[in-house]
């Protein structure tokens, strides 16, 4: 059942317009679009010419996410599994994050000094720091080190 915006408008015009509000992989525009009841082959054709024209890429996709995970916190174990989560090749998710060239130590420092008033010194308080680097998917050795300084 078409709702009667996307019977008027193509497959190719309702994509563009999602892409211009944020970047999408193309598992998420396949999903929306056929959410919005077009056609598996319209769907189809219209994510092969936007990748033709360059305004769907993956690449671009998965760096935009992982500035946006990097900019509030999280690390690269969650980041990668996020991206996982897209079906993006194993290579492309380690070249996007390569490109962040983020600093995990700093993040991890940063996330601590915004979520506790004072730096962690009791062992109830290291643990919910711990807990909270564990759950932003930070890897052990960046904890330590965190929590050591």
């Amino acid at each position: 059942m078409k709702d009667k915006r996307t019977e008027t408008r193509s497959a190719l015009q309702v994509a563009v317009g999602l892409l211009s509000r944020r970047e999408h992989s193309a598992r998420d525009l396949k999903r929306k679009l056929e959410a919005r009841g077009i056609e598996p082959e319209q769907v189809d054709a219209a994510l092969s010419r936007l990748q033709d024209v360059g305004l769907q890429d993956e690449m671009r996709f998965a760096e935009s996410l992982v500035r946006q995970r990097i900019a509030a916190g999280y690390g690269p174990m969650y980041l990668r599994a996020e991206l996982s989560t897209h079906r993006l090749s194993e290579s492309l998710i380690e070249r996007a994050l390569e490109a962040a060239q983020a600093d995990w130590r700093g993040i991890a420092a940063d996330l601590i000094a915004r979520r506790f008033a004072e730096p962690p010194s009791d062992l109830k308080q290291r643990r919910r720091a711990q807990s909270l680097l564990m759950r932003r998917g930070f890897d052990a050795e960046t904890i330590r080190s965190v929590l050591k300084s």
